[in-house]
């Protein structure tokens, strides 16, 4: 399969594209490195991206900027970071990506644990999850030629946990490798429309 990893260089990506790379041709885009690279706050950006790697049989989304700010300090220029990076970046992915994805292919979008669980600052960050989240269910009903849509939702990785962990106490920490393996059944396997959480907690 030849398949397109956005955010190849980060925590997550790296792991990912690890593991895909055993036994498939992964492409690596990241906003400055990697051997494409693309904007995906930008439209025109991701419609370039697509033109030069051409047909794909699946992309895994491990990237999307959200503000983490108090909700009385929130603005609507904190709103537009996460909706127009991780909402619509992740949306104009599969909208522009679903003309050079090959039937019967897959996009893997990333939303995370804040969906379930809610932290100080997070307001934001919980609601364009969420809103990745039913994208993603919707459009997976609605896209046809075969394509398949699901989403991962990690927690709080091991990785991060040094430079985070203050902002989710309680939290264990995952291992990237499990998040990893998340991806990988979204990608190898068949199912569609779903939310893989890839956690070490649940409460």
């Amino acid at each position: 399969m030849k398949i397109v990893v956005v955010g190849a260089t980060g925590t997550i990506g790296k792991r990912v594209t690890e593991f895909l790379s055993e036994g498939h041709e992964v492409i690596t885009v990241g906003k400055t490195s990697g051997q494409y690279q693309v904007d995906i706050a930008d439209a025109k950006s991701i419609r370039a991206l697509f033109e030069k790697i051409g047909k794909f049989d699946a992309l895994v989304s491990a990237t999307g900027d959200v503000a983490f700010v108090p909700f009385h300090e929130l603005n609507a220029d904190h709103w537009e970071v996460g909706i127009r990076n991780k909402f619509m970046g992740q949306v104009n992915l599969v909208q522009i990506g679903k003309e050079y994805i090959k039937d019967g292919g897959s996009f893997t979008l990333t939303s995370g644990i804040l969906t379930s669980t809610f932290i100080a600052g997070g307001t934001s960050a919980t609601s364009i999850n969420r809103a990745v989240e039913g994208f993603a269910q919707a459009a997976a009903a609605e896209i046809g030629r075969g394509i398949r849509i699901n989403v991962v939702s990690p927690d709080l990785l091991e990785d991060s946990k040094a430079a985070y962990g203050s902002f989710f106490p309680g939290h264990y920490g995952v291992a990237s490798c499990r998040v990893a393996q998340a991806y990988m059944k979204s990608v190898l396997g068949i199912e569609t429309g779903r939310v893989y959480k890839a956690v070490n907690n649940d409460y």
